[in-house]
């Protein structure tokens, strides 16, 4: 068994706040990168990869950060132009993060590119239930 060096495990999970990645969660394949930001009173958490059951603790954990750091948060960008992949464990991600959200004020909207997240969303019904941030250009697909 070969020992993969850090930093380079294809199930690598990241979420850095600071900067520092998080060690592997298992060996799977599935990778997804989560750093967050946050000026004033909204925050950014933005995810780059498949968004699935393996995203689950990295945004909730992220989700969780912000939450307890003490400030006042009116909003949350969840930045999904960059997923690649959503499945149905993916859409559950999502309506907890809005249900983290909601008892405390705090609006969760997505910022979202393309068909990858808002197709899945629009099929279950669960479009409405989002605040969205359309980053497509003019230029860009439909």
């Amino acid at each position: 068994m070969n020992p993969r060096p850090t930093g380079q495990s294809p199930g690598m999970e990241q979420y850095s706040p600071g900067g520092a990645p998080q060690s592997p969660a298992d060996d799977a394949v599935h990778t997804v990168e989560v750093t967050c930001t946050q000026q004033d009173d909204t925050a950014e958490i933005r995810t780059v990869g498949e968004l699935t059951d393996h995203a689950r603790r990295p945004l909730v954990r992220a989700m969780t950060d912000l939450l307890l750091n003490g400030t006042t948060l009116h909003r949350v960008v969840l930045d999904v132009r960059a997923v690649t992949f959503l499945n149905s464990a993916g859409i559950a991600v999502l309506v907890q993060l809005q249900k983290m959200c909601q008892p405390r004020g705090i609006e969760l909207a997505l910022a979202v590119q393309g068909s990858t997240v808002t197709r899945p969303l629009q099929l279950s019904g669960l479009w409405p239930r989002f605040t969205i941030i359309d980053a497509r250009t003019a230029t860009g697909p439909d």
